[in-house]
């Protein structure tokens, strides 16, 4: 039996963008069109009975945990990047407590077992149950195995194409996103979406990949946008942000390989769940392939 997949926020950077143009950077901002129609795309999903979900598909298209709402605000305060391991490893773990605190709560709601993720914040290569690590291009992964996220102090700057470190929500999506992996690991939509992907071929599989890397994405802009009071997202940094999710698209990869989402819906899906909030805009399982290419 071969290791239960992994699952990454890691992708390939287009290029460092510093410079973009104005004009780029209001068609980045122009993405927030997109999570306006999102929200509506819910049809067609099955009915839910009394009981709840019961089946692995059910879990992933009729999660208890999407009527929940929106999350609680938690009041997360995080402190500043400095040019240092133990700064981005102090960053992360107050960022991981927080995401502890949120999403605790909304699994309460959900009235759905949950337990913390384990956290693995790396500086040296090493292994876990789901591979070694870093991997190329990606700096963080989830591991179902263990419950673990594992994350590279150094390598998340450097996958970032060299994204300024007071660019902090560049950072913050990436751990939120990972985590965003634990709820569905814990929600059981993972089971299902992994399901797909073993007995399916390719283009099953790559699109159930997607379907889980696209809701992880929804996920931790949900948690951003929720916490926008007190992690203040300015123009600045949320631009930086999408900049950097549009930037690891798998648009330009072949088919069989096409298994994180288009540099459009990567960073789509983030707004759709800033904006909307309201974790019934993340159900990528019932919306159509288009939505998840």
């Amino acid at each position: 039996m071969r290791p239960p997949p992994r699952r990454s926020a890691g992708g390939t950077i287009a290029g460092i963008f510093g410079g973009l143009t104005s004009v780029v950077v209001l068609a980045i901002l122009g993405l927030s069109l997109y999570s306006g129609g999102q929200s509506g795309s819910t049809g067609g999903g099955p009915s839910i009975s009394s009981g709840g979900p019961t089946t692995p598909r059910e879990k992933a298209t009729n999660s208890k945990l999407y009527k929940t709402g929106a999350l609680t605000p938690v009041s997360c305060r995080l402190p500043r990047i400095v040019p240092s391991a133990e700064s981005m490893r102090t960053f992360m773990n107050t960022l991981s407590d927080c995401l502890d605190t949120s999403w605790s709560k909304q699994f309460a709601k959900a009235g759905i077992p949950f337990d913390k993720p384990n956290r693995v914040f790396w500086l040296e290569p090493g292994h876990s149950p789901c591979g070694t690590y870093p991997a190329p291009g990606a700096s963080a992964f989830y591991c179902p195995a263990n419950n673990t996220m594992y994350v590279g102090l150094q390598n998340v700057v450097e996958t970032s194409g060299g994204e300024p470190l007071s660019h902090y929500a560049v950072y913050a999506r990436v751990i939120a996103h990972e985590y965003g992996h634990h709820v569905q690991d814990r929600a059981g939509i993972l089971l299902y979406g992994d399901r797909q992907m073993e007995t399916g071929d390719t283009a099953t599989r790559t699109e159930a990949s997607r379907r889980i890397e696209l809701q992880a994405q929804c996920f931790a802009g949900a948690f951003l946008g929720t916490e926008r009071t007190t992690l203040p997202m300015t123009r600045e940094q949320y631009v930086a942000m999408i900049t950097d999710v549009r930037g690891r698209g798998d648009e330009h990869q072949p088919p069989d390989k096409r298994d994180h989402g288009s540099g459009r819906h990567y960073a789509g899906w983030v707004i759709t769940g800033f904006n909307g909030r309201n974790l019934t805009v993340c159900n990528t399982w019932i919306v159509s392939p288009a939505k998840v290419s």
